[in-house]
């Protein structure tokens, strides 16, 4: 009897020794990964509608801008420079060294490589009749970017708050994995055409 409740102990003892070395495995890579690599965000609010509604659950890329900067075109997820402790999430629409104008609902942008300016192409992510309120122009520093929400009607963005420092951005989107029925990887889009007269 006795070498039977022994023998129960050691095997309650292995079995909890083989959870606490998956947990602990669990960590080591879940972990570094959670923080490093990928992480999840809820979208709230309609800034970003239609490309992103209220409730979407993202995957957020936080690995690439370790090794690659930032692209026009691509949905970013930041810390609000305003306040920090607040995220955001918006379409990058200049570049740093870059020169934005906003004029007649159209963006213009001027850099090394179009000193004459080109008018951004953005019939992929906004709705029809969406147009890009305000007056504006201005040069940004080596590392600022200008952001705008896609539901420009209804977006607090750089042409609220200004420029966009590069150390806020915390990455980039990677995938939608809610809803299911909207599940999405996501890729740059075009973003130039040239500036007509």
């Amino acid at each position: 009897m006795e070498e039977k409740l022994q023998s129960q102990k050691e095997g309650l003892f292995l079995f909890a020794w083989e959870i606490i070395k998956v947990a602990v495995l669990a960590l080591v890579i879940i972990l570094p990964l959670r923080y490093f690599v990928a992480q999840p965000f809820y979208v709230k609010g309609a800034s970003m509608e239609p490309s992103f509604e209220d409730g979407d659950y993202l995957i957020i890329d936080e690995i690439s801008y370790r090794f690659t900067e930032p692209e026009r075109g691509e949905v970013v997820v930041f810390r609000f420079p305003e306040d920090p402790r607040q995220f955001f999430i918006k379409r990058l629409i200049a570049l740093p060294n870059e020169t934005i104008e906003i004029r007649n609902n159209r963006i213009i942008i001027f850099n090394e490589g179009e000193a004459a300016g080109f008018v951004l192409d953005e019939s992929d992510y906004l709705a029809p009749g969406k147009t890009t309120d305000g007056n504006l122009k201005i040069k940004l520093a080596q590392d600022e970017y200008f952001v705008l929400g896609d539901n420009r009607l209804h977006s607090s963005d750089s042409r609220r708050w200004g420029v966009l420092p590069r150390h806020f951005i915390i990455g980039k989107t990677l995938v939608r994995a809610w809803p299911f029925n909207k599940i999405t990887y996501f890729t740059p889009v075009p973003y130039s055409s040239p500036l007509s007269n």
